[in-house]
C-alpha cells in the first residue's frame, strides 16, 4: 500500500451555495427493504476461500432462536444470504431467574467470514480502528429492541453474550436489516450471457447498488465517502444500468461548488454532517471530473447543465495545463501525485502523460460543444502526442517507456491505448506485445487499474484476451466467495490487504464494479 495521506490546511476552497443548493435538489430517493437472516452458520477453515475461511450451516435455524437461550461466551453467526447495506435491529429478551445482572454482548459485522475470524485487538494497520464493524453494549433492561444506529455493510452478524448472570439466559429474536440504496431495480433491463459472465455481471450491478447512496461512495463499509475516480467509472456503470442521472448531477454539483481558488478539483468530498472538501489532491482524479462531465453529456445530452459545470471544468484544465512544458511533456509535482494505482512499485510519468491526453481530447470536445475556441488547446495536444510517439515511445521495445530508467510497465501502454495516440492498428501491436511480455500482471492489487488493463485490451481489438482477463481477475473474486467485488485484489497474493488485516478491508467497493460497463460496451 503506497496511498499517504495528504494534509493540506493552506488550500482555500470556493463554497458556492448555488452550486450546493442544485446538488441538493437531485439528493435521490433511498428505497428501503426488509431482510432476514436465511440461516445461522458456524465458521470453519476452508482454504479454497480469502484468507481460508468460510461457513457451514449450523444445527440450528433462525425459526429456532426463540427457544435457544445464551450463556457467557456464548455465540451464533446470522446469515443473511447477500450482501447487505443498512441498520440491524434484534429484539432480546431473558428466560430464567429474574434479570439480576446486566446484559452484555457483541455485535460484529462482515461481509466476509475472514472478517469474524480476526481479532480486533491484535490490529495495527495504519487506517483507523475505528472502522471495524463491532459493537460493545450494555443493556439494564429485557427484553428490549437493540436497534443500532449507525449504517453497517455486511453479509454476516455474530452475536457474542459476554456475561449475564449464572442465574438466566439472552434470547436474540427477529433479527432483521433494513437495506438501504438509491439504485432503483425496476430500471434494470435483464441480459443474456454465458453462465460465468453473468455472474461476474450480477454481482457487479450488486456491487453498484450497494455503493449508490446519498452519494455514488466509494464504498459503503468504510470510508463512504465521494471518491471522483470511483465516480468516473460508477457513472459508466450506471448509465448502463439504473442510469440514475440525477445522482452523477449531485456528484459533480459538490465538486464543482468546492474546488479551490486556484481552480483544481479535490480528489474527494464529505457530505455529513454537511458539505466538506478534503484537502486531498491526486492529478489525474481532478483532470477526472472533466471525463465525468463529458461521459453525462454523452449520455444525457443536458446542455443547461453543462453551461453551468464548464467554466469549472475549464479552471481544472488550465490549472493541468501549468504542468506541461514547452515539449509537450507533463511534469509530475510531487505535491499533485498521479495516482493510477495504490502501487508506487512503478513509474507513473507515462500513464499520467497518457491521462492528460485522453481528458484534453474530451474537453475540447466539450469545448466545441459550447462554442468555444479550442486553437490553444488543441497546439497542447499536439504537442503532447508529438512528445509522446516521438520520445516516450521505443520502436526497439513496440511500448512506451516511462521515466529516467525508461522503465516499461503496463501502464504505460494502457493509458496510451486508451488516449489513442497510435493508431488502430499499432495499438493492438503495442497490447499484443504488452500481453506477451507484462503478463501477467504482477503488483497491481487494485480493480481500479485491472479495469483500466481490460479496457484497453478491448480498445486495442483484443476481444478474447479482454474476455479472459475479466474471467481471470474478477472471476476469481467469485472463486473466493466473492458476494460484491472488492477494493483489492491481488490474484498473485490472493490474501492480500493494503492495510494488513483483512478486518478493515473493504469488500464491496465502487471501482470494481466496471465489468457491468465493459460486458455493455464491448460484448453486447
Amino acid at each position: 500500500m503506497a496511498f499517504t495521506f495528504q494534509i493540506n490546511r493552506d488550500v482555500k476552497f470556493n463554497h458556492n451555495e448555488g452550486l450546493l443548493e442544485k446538488s441538493e435538489k437531485n439528493r435521490p430517493e433511498i428505497f428501503k427493504t426488509k431482510v432476514v437472516p436465511k440461516r445461522i452458520v458456524e465458521l470453519v477453515k476452508d482454504e479454497k476461500k480469502l484468507n481460508g475461511w468460510g461457513v457451514k450451516e449450523a444445527d440450528l435455524s433462525p425459526v429456532d432462536l426463540s427457544s435457544f437461550g445464551m450463556r457467557r461466551d456464548d455465540s451464533l453467526i446470522l446469515d443473511f444470504g447477500e450482501h447487505c447495506v443498512g441498520r440491524f435491529s434484534v429484539n432480546i429478551s431473558s428466560v430464567g431467574s429474574p434479570m439480576d445482572a446486566p446484559l452484555y454482548i457483541r455485535v460484529r459485522f462482515g461481509e466476509i467470514p475472514a472478517e469474524l475470524a480476526g481479532d480486533s485487538a491484535s490490529y495495527e494497520g495504519w487506517l483507523s480502528k475505528s472502522w471495524i464493524q463491532e459493537e460493545y453494549i450494555h443493556l439494564d433492561e429485557l427484553p428490549a429492541k437493540l436497534s443500532l444506529p449507525r449504517r453497517y455493510s455486511f453479509r454476516y452478524v455474530e452475536l457474542k453474550v459476554l456475561d449475564t448472570s449464572p442465574k438466566w439466559q439472552a434470547v436474540f429474536e427477529k433479527p432483521e436489516v433494513i437495506k438501504e440504496t438509491s439504485a432503483d431495480y425496476k430500471n434494470l433491463k435483464e441480459i443474456s450471457l454465458e453462465e460465468e459472465l453473468k455472474k461476474i455481471y450480477d454481482v457487479s450491478v450488486k456491487t453498484l447498488a450497494e455503493c449508490m447512496q446519498d452519494v455514488f461512495e466509494d464504498g459503503p463499509k468504510r470510508d463512504r465517502r465521494l471518491w471522483i475516480g470511483d465516480l468516473r467509472l460508477q457513472a459508466l456503470a450506471n448509465y448502463v444500468t439504473f442510469d440514475n442521472a440525477e445522482l452523477v448531477k449531485r456528484c459533480l454539483y459538490l465538486f464543482a461548488a468546492m474546488n479551490t481558488t486556484e481552480g483544481k478539483i479535490p480528489a474527494n468530498v464529505f457530505v455529513k454532517p454537511s458539505c466538506l472538501p478534503d484537502d486531498t489532491f491526486l492529478f489525474d482524479y481532478s483532470l477526472f471530473f472533466i471525463s465525468v462531465l463529458y461521459d453525462y453529456e454523452m449520455a444525457h445530452e443536458d446542455m443547461k447543465f453543462l453551461k453551468e459545470l464548464f467554466p469549472v471544468a475549464k479552471a481544472q484544465m488550465d490549472f493541468s495545463l501549468s504542468m506541461v512544458d514547452e515539449e509537450g511533456r507533463l511534469v509530475c509535482r510531487e505535491e499533485y501525485p498521479v495516482f493510477i494505482d495504490w502501487s508506487n512499485e512503478f513509474n507513473k510519468d507515462t500513464a499520467g502523460q497518457g491521462v492528460m491526453i485522453y481528458v484534453l481530447k474530451q474537453f475540447i470536445a466539450l469545448s466545441k460543444i459550447m462554442g468555444e475556441k479550442t486553437d490553444v488547446y488543441e497546439t497542447v495536444l499536439e504537442k503532447m502526442v508529438s512528445y509522446a510517439k516521438k520520445i516516450l515511445f521505443s520502436p526497439e521495445r513496440g511500448m512506451f517507456l516511462s521515466g529516467e530508467e525508461q522503465e516499461c510497465n503496463i501502464a504505460s501502454q494502457v493509458w496510451m491505448v486508451l488516449a489513442q495516440v497510435m493508431n488502430e492498428e499499432e495499438n493492438r501491436a503495442i497490447m499484443t506485445r504488452a500481453v506477451k511480455e507484462l503478463f501477467p500482471v504482477k503488483g497491481i492489487a487494485t480493480p481500479y487499474m485491472y479495469h483500466h488493463v481490460t479496457e484497453a485490451l478491448f480498445e486495442a481489438g483484443l476481444k478474447e484476451e479482454g474476455i479472459r482477463l475479466l474471467k481471470l481477475y474478477w472471476g476469481e473474486m467469485l472463486r473466493l466467495g466473492a458476494d460484491t467485488f472488492w477494493e483489492a485484489f491481488e490474484p498473485e497474493n490472493p490474501n492480500y490487504s493494503p492495510y494488513g488485516n483483512p478486518i478493515v478491508s473493504s469488500y464491496c467497493h465502487a471501482w470494481s464494479c466496471t465489468p457491468v460497463y465493459l460486458i455493455h460496451k464491448y460484448l453486447l
